[in-house]
């Protein structure tokens, strides 16, 4: 084998080796973006959604609330909310008559345990669409400024969950506090207009 030759050999061992060792390198990236990879929103020809994170209903649930979109009280103070959105599937179809149950505290932080102030349920529509008014909730002592609610589809399991605001420097310091629970929020002259989906995996 002349010089030439064995250079050549040499060589071509360092580029099969170089090879060998890129290929777990690029395994992992291959990997790490496919689970990096963000989850389409519904509508995207590959749809899909997770469902919204459950969380602690609290100590202050009361069944058999009353049925209405409006949670305003006369008199009461507290800046005026109003929040709406969807129930959909993780498949991203509506659930048509989606129970929602919500609860939470006045302006003062304070949660009515006697009767239903703040309290009520309604259904979704046929497109499971929703719209509820109330306000904007106070801080209740050693949490942040949340939302209780429970959503249901006809027949299935409820979830338990509660909705947050954004840029609210109590946030961070709340432990239940999430961010892919917080309400998109666009302020009015007279009231904040708030979105939230939820996605149930039914």
């Amino acid at each position: 084998m002349t010089n030439a030759d064995r250079a050549g050999s040499a060589q071509a061992r360092r580029r099969l080796l170089g090879a060998g060792l890129a290929l777990p390198l690029l395994g992992w990236r291959a990997v790490g973006a496919q689970a990096l990879r963000p989850t389409p929103a519904c509508g995207a020809a590959d749809a899909a959604a997770i469902q919204t994170p459950a969380q602690t209903a609290g100590p202050y649930y009361t069944p058999n609330s009353p049925q209405r979109a409006s949670l305003i009280e006369p008199g009461a103070p507290g800046t005026r909310l109003v929040l709406a959105g969807r129930v959909v599937t993780t498949a991203c179809r509506p659930v048509s008559g989606a129970l929602l149950d919500v609860w939470h505290c006045d302006a003062a932080g304070h949660y009515d345990n006697q009767g239903y102030r703040f309290r009520g349920h309604l259904f979704a529509d046929g497109s499971g669409r929703y719209r509820l008014e109330t306000i904007v909730p106070g801080l209740y002592p050693g949490r942040t400024r949340h939302i209780h609610i429970r959503v249901q589809a006809p027949g299935g399991q409820p979830l338990t969950t509660q909705l947050y605001f954004p840029r609210e420097g109590s946030n961070a310091g709340d432990g239940l506090w999430q961010r892919a629970l917080e309400i998109a929020l666009t302020p009015r002259s007279d009231r904040q207009d708030g979105h939230f989906d939820f996605v149930l995996a039914v």
